[in-house]
Protein backbone atom coordinates (compact mmCIF):
# COMPACT_ATOMS: atom_id res chain seq x y z
CA UNK A 1 0.00 0.00 0.00
CA UNK A 2 1.55 3.45 -0.96
CA UNK A 3 1.32 5.63 2.49
CA UNK A 4 1.79 9.64 2.61
CA UNK A 5 3.80 11.19 5.22
CA UNK A 6 3.93 14.87 5.72
CA UNK A 7 6.60 16.19 8.61
CA UNK A 8 7.56 19.55 9.66
CA UNK A 9 11.16 19.85 10.85
CA UNK A 10 13.80 22.83 11.36
CA UNK A 11 15.16 24.72 8.05
CA UNK A 12 18.52 23.75 9.35
CA UNK A 13 21.44 22.35 7.02
CA UNK A 14 21.77 18.60 7.07
CA UNK A 15 18.16 17.69 8.54
CA UNK A 16 17.06 16.63 4.51
CA UNK A 17 20.14 14.36 4.81
CA UNK A 18 19.14 13.13 8.67
CA UNK A 19 15.91 12.26 6.84
CA UNK A 20 17.30 10.32 4.00
CA UNK A 21 19.89 8.21 6.45
CA UNK A 22 17.18 7.13 8.47
CA UNK A 23 15.11 5.60 4.81
CA UNK A 24 18.99 4.06 3.74
CA UNK A 25 19.59 2.18 7.26
CA UNK A 26 16.54 0.49 7.70
CA UNK A 27 16.53 -0.32 3.81
CA UNK A 28 13.00 1.66 3.26
CA UNK A 29 12.48 3.22 -0.50
CA UNK A 30 11.23 6.66 -0.49
CA UNK A 31 8.77 6.89 -4.06
CA UNK A 32 8.75 10.59 -3.96
CA UNK A 33 9.69 13.47 -1.61
CA UNK A 34 8.56 16.93 -1.82
CA UNK A 35 10.40 19.63 0.61
CA UNK A 36 9.72 23.70 0.89
CA UNK A 37 9.02 26.46 3.21
CA UNK A 38 6.04 25.94 5.39
CA UNK A 39 3.70 28.84 6.95
CA UNK A 40 5.57 28.89 10.06
CA UNK A 41 9.16 30.89 9.61
CA UNK A 42 12.83 28.42 9.69
CA UNK A 43 9.88 25.21 9.40
CA UNK A 44 9.90 23.34 6.70
CA UNK A 45 7.07 20.58 5.17
CA UNK A 46 8.10 17.64 3.61
CA UNK A 47 6.07 14.86 2.16
CA UNK A 48 7.08 12.10 2.27
CA UNK A 49 5.67 8.84 -0.37
CA UNK A 50 6.43 4.94 0.41
CA UNK A 51 5.32 1.58 0.21
CA UNK A 52 5.18 -0.50 2.47
CA UNK A 53 2.78 -2.28 5.17
CA UNK A 54 1.19 -0.27 8.44
CA UNK A 55 4.28 -1.69 10.69
CA UNK A 56 6.40 -0.55 8.45
CA UNK A 57 4.44 2.67 8.40
CA UNK A 58 4.54 3.21 12.35
CA UNK A 59 8.05 2.51 11.93
CA UNK A 60 9.15 5.12 10.41
CA UNK A 61 6.93 7.84 11.74
CA UNK A 62 8.58 7.23 15.34
CA UNK A 63 11.97 6.92 14.03
CA UNK A 64 11.38 10.28 12.11
CA UNK A 65 9.91 11.83 15.36
CA UNK A 66 13.00 11.17 16.80
CA UNK A 67 14.66 12.98 14.85
CA UNK A 68 16.08 16.02 16.89
CA UNK A 69 15.22 18.67 13.98
CA UNK A 70 12.20 17.16 13.22
CA UNK A 71 9.27 19.21 15.50
CA UNK A 72 6.33 16.80 14.14
CA UNK A 73 5.61 13.61 11.96
CA UNK A 74 1.81 13.25 10.34
CA UNK A 75 0.71 10.13 8.47
CA UNK A 76 -2.04 11.43 6.14
CA UNK A 77 -2.62 8.41 4.31
CA UNK A 78 -6.05 7.75 5.23
CA UNK A 79 -7.56 11.35 6.54
CA UNK A 80 -9.34 13.49 4.08
CA UNK A 81 -6.48 15.40 2.37
CA UNK A 82 -5.92 16.89 -0.97
CA UNK A 83 -3.02 15.47 -2.57
CA UNK A 84 -1.58 17.32 -5.61
CA UNK A 85 1.48 17.00 -8.29
CA UNK A 86 3.25 19.40 -10.51
CA UNK A 87 4.63 18.32 -13.59
CA UNK A 88 6.32 20.28 -16.27
CA UNK A 89 6.61 17.87 -19.84
CA UNK A 90 8.74 19.47 -22.69
CA UNK A 91 6.95 17.66 -26.22
CA UNK A 92 8.30 17.64 -29.08
CA UNK A 93 5.65 19.85 -31.30
CA UNK A 94 6.52 20.53 -34.60
CA UNK A 95 4.12 22.69 -36.51
CA UNK A 96 1.79 20.22 -37.41
CA UNK A 97 0.92 18.68 -34.55
CA UNK A 98 0.65 21.91 -32.01
CA UNK A 99 -3.08 22.38 -32.13
CA UNK A 100 -3.22 18.67 -30.99
CA UNK A 101 -1.03 18.66 -28.24
CA UNK A 102 -2.47 22.01 -26.77
CA UNK A 103 -5.98 20.54 -27.01
CA UNK A 104 -4.53 17.77 -25.25
CA UNK A 105 -3.32 19.97 -22.61
CA UNK A 106 -6.79 22.31 -22.36
CA UNK A 107 -8.50 19.22 -22.20
CA UNK A 108 -6.39 18.11 -18.80
CA UNK A 109 -6.50 21.75 -17.20
CA UNK A 110 -2.92 21.64 -18.24
CA UNK A 111 -0.85 24.85 -19.78
CA UNK A 112 1.47 25.40 -22.56
CA UNK A 113 3.97 27.56 -20.19
CA UNK A 114 7.16 27.55 -22.98
CA UNK A 115 6.99 27.33 -26.87
CA UNK A 116 10.01 26.49 -28.71
CA UNK A 117 11.00 25.76 -32.50
CA UNK A 118 10.25 22.36 -32.44
CA UNK A 119 8.66 21.93 -28.59
CA UNK A 120 5.88 23.26 -26.43
CA UNK A 121 6.43 22.73 -22.75
CA UNK A 122 3.23 21.88 -20.62
CA UNK A 123 2.59 22.65 -17.03
CA UNK A 124 -0.12 20.16 -15.13
CA UNK A 125 -1.24 20.46 -11.61
CA UNK A 126 -3.51 17.66 -9.88
CA UNK A 127 -3.64 14.64 -8.75
CA UNK A 128 -1.30 12.24 -9.57
CA UNK A 129 -3.72 9.99 -12.02
CA UNK A 130 -4.75 13.04 -14.47
CA UNK A 131 -0.68 13.63 -14.35
CA UNK A 132 -0.03 10.03 -15.37
CA UNK A 133 -2.75 10.07 -17.98
CA UNK A 134 -1.38 13.28 -19.37
CA UNK A 135 1.96 11.88 -19.71
CA UNK A 136 0.52 8.72 -21.62
CA UNK A 137 -1.13 10.57 -23.75
CA UNK A 138 1.94 13.28 -24.79
CA UNK A 139 3.93 10.13 -24.82
CA UNK A 140 3.68 9.17 -28.71
CA UNK A 141 4.59 12.78 -29.42
CA UNK A 142 8.00 12.30 -27.94
CA UNK A 143 8.48 13.90 -24.49
CA UNK A 144 11.91 15.34 -24.31
CA UNK A 145 12.20 16.35 -20.73
CA UNK A 146 9.89 15.32 -17.53
CA UNK A 147 10.13 17.10 -14.22
CA UNK A 148 7.72 16.17 -11.45
CA UNK A 149 7.52 17.69 -8.68
CA UNK A 150 5.99 14.31 -5.98
CA UNK A 151 3.27 14.19 -4.05
CA UNK A 152 2.21 17.17 -1.69
CA UNK A 153 -0.61 16.58 0.78
CA UNK A 154 -2.63 18.71 3.13
CA UNK A 155 -5.07 17.33 5.53
CA UNK A 156 -8.89 18.83 4.69
CA UNK A 157 -10.48 21.11 6.90
CA UNK A 158 -13.43 19.77 8.21
CA UNK A 159 -16.79 22.34 7.41
CA UNK A 160 -19.73 21.29 9.73
CA UNK A 161 -20.35 19.45 12.80
CA UNK A 162 -20.88 16.19 10.98
CA UNK A 163 -16.84 15.51 10.68
CA UNK A 164 -17.33 15.33 6.83
CA UNK A 165 -14.83 17.55 4.91
CA UNK A 166 -16.44 19.74 1.85
CA UNK A 167 -14.77 18.63 -1.76
CA UNK A 168 -14.56 20.55 -4.38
Amino acid sequence: MKYTLVALMENKPGVLSRVAGLFRRRNYNIESLSVGHSETPNISRMTIVLHGDDRVVQQVVKQLAKLINVTEVLDVSSQPAVFRELALIKVKAGPGVRSEIIELANIFRARVVDVGAASLTVEITGPETRVNSLIGLLNPYGIDELARTGRVAMVREMNDNSGQAAYL
